[in-house]
């Protein structure tokens, strides 16, 4: 798994820097560029791995991945400003906000986001069908029924009179992390028009655990290493799910939805063998 994410994370570096070479020089473009450095590339991982399994070639599903991770990247840079989340560290620098300003991050997301659309479009990833159904699934998963969504539930827990459930905690965290990975695990099935539903169960099972470890280290983790503040989420009272279910229990139920994870992709044998991998690697990661 590990050469293989290694290959994606050079393929997507190139290609991110060619998505935006064309801008005009300034301090936007520089922002944008700025913003994509670094990262676990995870979810370009799941869309070339998921591409893979259902014949799409790296040539084809690198726009998407590429589209995914400038898509992430805006998520965080609008996360991290003051009127969000107000974070000040992330992958390990400054926020885009602190090393540009407020107005330039604005604007350095809302370009990397358009940028995102403009890449599923692009003639290398197939057919007019196969683009329509990944512009069509990126849309649902990224907006107001999805990862936005999610962080406008965020926002509203922090003002709310009682803390979340887990219930609560599960459908929030569902859209504004799961939305984007969900839409990364099933790009290879929407590409080459087959089901996608082994992927959809994996994906929806690796987000929570995902998100869980997330909460796990903001609590144990080290800022060093995971290249953003820690404790945050303690300090401002938030429910999470180590809040609900203990250190030991929300390690426990990580390792559950990594098994039943592991457990969706039954169907392809050997073949998934790097997200099988790649389950596990959500669950024992300290960034």
């Amino acid at each position: 798994m590990q050469a293989r994410l290694d290959d994606v994370k050079a393929q997507l570096r190139i290609a991110l820097d060619a998505a935006m070479a064309g801008f005009p020089k300034g301090e936007l473009a520089d922002a944008m560029a700025y913003a994509t450095v670094g990262g676990k590339r995870l979810r370009a991982f799941l869309v070339m791995e998921s591409a893979r399994l259902h014949g799409v070639a790296d040539q084809a599903a690198l726009p998407v991945a590429t589209a995914v991770e400038a898509l992430h990247a805006y998520s965080l840079v609008h996360d991290d400003l003051p009127a969000m989340d107000d974070d000040d560290l992330r992958r390990g620098m400054p926020t885009c906000h602190l090393q540009w300003s407020e107005a330039t991050a604005i604007l350095a997301g809302d370009a990397l986001q358009t940028l995102a659309f403009g890449l599923l479009a692009s003639d290398q990833i197939g057919d007019a069908e196969a683009r329509l159904r990944l512009v069509r699934a990126f849309a649902d998963a990224v907006g107001a029924g999805g990862m936005v969504w999610g962080q406008a539930l965020d926002i509203a827990a922090e003002n709310a009179a009682e803390p979340l459930d887990l219930k609560a905690i599960k459908r929030l965290q569902g859209a504004k992390t799961g939305a984007l990975i969900r839409f990364s695990a099933i790009s290879g099935p929407l590409i080459s028009g087959d089901e996608t539903g082994p992927l959809e169960r994996y994906a929806a099972a690796l987000g929570l655990a995902f998100q869980i470890t997330d909460d796990i280290l903001d609590v144990t983790g080290d800022e060093n290493v995971t290249g953003k503040r820690v404790g945050k989420d303690d300090a401002a009272g938030k429910a999470t799910f180590v809040s609900i279910l203990g250190l030991e229990g929300a390690r426990d139920e990580a390792g559950r939805l990594a098994d039943e994870a592991r457990s969706a992709l039954d169907g392809y044998g050997d073949a998934a063998e790097n997200l099988r991998e790649l389950a596990r690697f959500v669950i024992e990661r300290d960034t």
